[in-house]
């Protein structure tokens, strides 16, 4: 199972401070109280004296991980805590065979199948079941018309994709970048795309952009052979991947010749467009192609604007393995994740495999 967390926190804590902020999340999520540093000193593996405890929970607080609901009361976890929680501190459960069997059976029915929309209604039962939340499942996501696309970089090699909707729908998804792809890229690919793309689906942008590729790439092709023609340039270290690099003779001499000079940006700024394109291509596609379990804890819970809750989310996926919809859970912020996204996970996958 491949989780992605919606925003990674980044916080360096050693064993000890681990240790009591566990011992607060775990309280929380168990009675939904505050837990105090005499009850935290008690239920530490090694011996720690309440007012050492208070000294950790201040430096935990200072980060914006706990908080104090009352004066004098004990801590309990901030959305940052239970963000930072899950995604550095959390060992996610695996379903025994009995559940996996148990979610299969609710979800596919009697052999012979169910209906779609059946069999995912079933899909949110039980979800809601297991989590004692609300199940949730959303479907044609592929078909989203998009409004705005951001690339936001995340560990070296991952980016997070923020695709917003002109329904006003949200998704978040996590995509290996390609190697070698510079940061700025990013950037460049979030500016270009909303300037082009809008009301256009992930496939169509796709298309789009390699229509305009293949415009730029014919315009080159004249440029450039003329150019060679006419022994005012050579191409070097040409490969199956593009014409290689342009090497221009007696530079000095182009000064005097503005036909030629503009020629020659003109071909430049085709190359830097072309590689643009391919590298805008190369991120729409892995877009389609973004997977993996979504978490989203109080604040950053966009997509139903309900702070106070957590979304848990899994993508299925079509016959094609293309992605059709999400389904998970809306519930508590004290849910128990550890059950809870193995869960989500597996039903994904359940629902993929009625599709097929």
């Amino acid at each position: 199972m491949q989780l992605v967390d919606a925003t990674a926190g980044a916080f360096e804590l050693d064993e000890r401070s681990k240790d009591i902020f566990r011992q607060i999340v775990d309280a929380y999520l168990s009675t939904g109280e505050p837990i105090g540093s005499r009850s935290i000193s008690r239920a530490l593996p090694t011996k720690l004296s309440p007012a050492s405890v208070r000294n950790v929970m201040s430096d935990l607080e200072h980060l914006g991980l706990i908080y104090a609901p009352h004066t004098s009361a004990g801590r309990l976890p901030t959305d940052r805590g239970l963000r930072f929680f899950v995604d550095a501190l959390l060992n996610v459960g695996e379903l025994s065979a009995d559940e996996r069997v148990g979610i299969e059976a609710e979800v596919m029915g009697p052999p012979g199948g169910e209906a779609m929309d059946a069999a995912l209604s079933k899909a949110s039962m039980v979800l809601s079941g297991l989590s004692s939340g609300a199940g949730v499942v959303l479907t044609h996501t592929q078909d989203m018309r998009m409004k705005h696309i951001e690339f936001v970089p995340l560990d070296p090699g991952k980016a997070l994709v923020v695709l917003v909707g002109e329904d006003g729908s949200v998704e978040n998804r996590v995509v290996d970048l390609p190697p070698g792809l510079p940061p700025s890229a990013l950037q460049e690919a979030s500016n270009y795309l909303n300037a082009h793309i809008r009301g256009a689906t992930l496939s169509e942008a796709r298309d789009i952009i390699a229509r305009r590729a293949a415009e730029e790439r014919a315009a080159l092709d004249i440029l450039t052979s003329k150019l060679v023609d006419d022994g005012i340039a050579t191409w070097s270290q040409a490969s199956s991947k593009g014409p290689g690099t342009l090497i221009v003779h007696g530079r000095g001499n182009l000064l005097q010749n503005v036909e030629v000079r503009d020629d020659v940006d003109r071909v430049r700024q085709l190359l830097d467009d072309l590689e643009t394109k391919q590298e805008l291509m190369q991120l729409l596609s892995l877009t389609e192609e973004g997977d993996g379990v979504r978490i989203f804890i109080g604040s950053e819970n966009k997509l139903f604007s309900l702070s106070g809750s957590s979304l848990i989310m899994s993508p299925y996926r079509d016959n094609q393995q293309r992605i059709v919809g999400v389904l998970g859970i809306i519930g508590p912020t004290r849910l128990n994740y550890a059950k809870i996204i193995p869960a989500v996970d597996f039903t994904a996958q359940v629902v993929s495999k009625l599709m097929k």
